[in-house]
Order: C-alpha cells, then structure tokens, then sequence
C-alpha cells in the first residue's frame, strides 16, 4: 500500500515546491490598471505649417523637383472636430483637394492613421495621413496621389505640424 505524506508537510514547503500552487502566493493581488483617458483634438482656431517633402510627376525635372522641395505654407483656419474626434478633412487636405472626406480612419491614443478622398481639379486626390496630436498640437505625415482619368499625376509628400491658438473668432 502506498502512504501519501503530503498532507503532512508543512505550507511553505508546499508552495516552494515546482507544483507552482497558485493560491499559495501571500502577495495581494495587483490592482486594476485605472482606464486611461483618450486624448481628443479640440475644434478651435488653429495654425497649420506644410512643408514639401516630395515631389513627383511623369514629367518633373530635377530643377522643379529641387524648387518643389523649398515649399513651405502656413495657414491660420478655424477646424472643426467631428462626432468621432477628427479633424474636418478639408482642413488637413488644404490645396491638395476638396470636398474631401474620411475613406478609413483609426484615431486612438493620440494617434491618427486615416485616408482621405477628395475632388481635385479634374481628377481625384487620395491623402494618406499618419501621426500624432494632442488636444492643441499635431505632427503628420501626408502623402497625396493625384490622378486623372484613372493615371496618377501627381504625388507629394508633405511634414504637417500644428498648433491651436484659441477659440475661432466669428466675423460680427
């Protein structure tokens, strides 16, 4: 016949041992994790700086590449946030497209990955736009495929920073 012992034999051994018991561990359990609070852009007035960091055509010299890459435009715009805490397209796409609106979008933590479509000229623009923003700031990347007739003429790249400024100041 064969004893069991075990029964016998103190806690703390027991709990020493490679049996890994894990209702022997005397630590308290950790505390649940506090649910941290998402970060959302606020609609206000707002300075935004674009700097040209590509350019392409089927047809762009080195010369008009070179020059292309000296563009750097501030715009001063009252932005809108939507019900989902972007801000408007339009706004983001500037003079690379109108009438422009989300295709897909992930904003979350602070971070924006999102794709626009927009009317351009007499074609279509799409923007990919990737980066990051606070309540008062954003750093995005951006870059824009303009095609026509279903051909791609035109791609650019572009550094998009911001800043708010305060509440938007209706004409009175």
């Amino acid at each position: 016949m064969r004893t069991t012992w075990h029964a016998a034999l103190p806690l703390a051994f027991i709990c020493s041992s490679t049996l890994g018991l894990a209702g022997c561990s005397s630590d308290p359990a950790p505390a649940p994790e506090a649910e941290e609070a998402p970060v959302l852009m606020q609609a206000g007035q707002w300075t935004l700086t674009r700097k040209t960091t590509g350019y392409n055509t089927p047809t762009v010299t080195p010369a008009e590449y070179q020059e292309a890459l000296k563009q750097i435009g501030e715009d001063k715009l009252c932005i809108a946030i939507d019900k989902d805490g972007l801000p408007d397209a339009d706004a983001i796409a500037s003079k690379e497209g109108t009438a422009c609106s989300y295709k897909d979008k992930m904003a979350r933590k602070g971070r924006l990955i999102a794709t626009l479509s927009c009317k351009a000229g007499a074609g279509t623009s799409e923007i990919v736009v990737e980066g990051n923003y606070t309540a008062d700031s954003l750093t995005l990347g951006t870059t824009m495929t303009k095609t026509e007739g279903g051909k791609p003429v035109l791609r650019t790249t572009h550094d998009l920073t911001g800043t708010r400024t305060g509440d938007c100041v209706k004409p009175g």
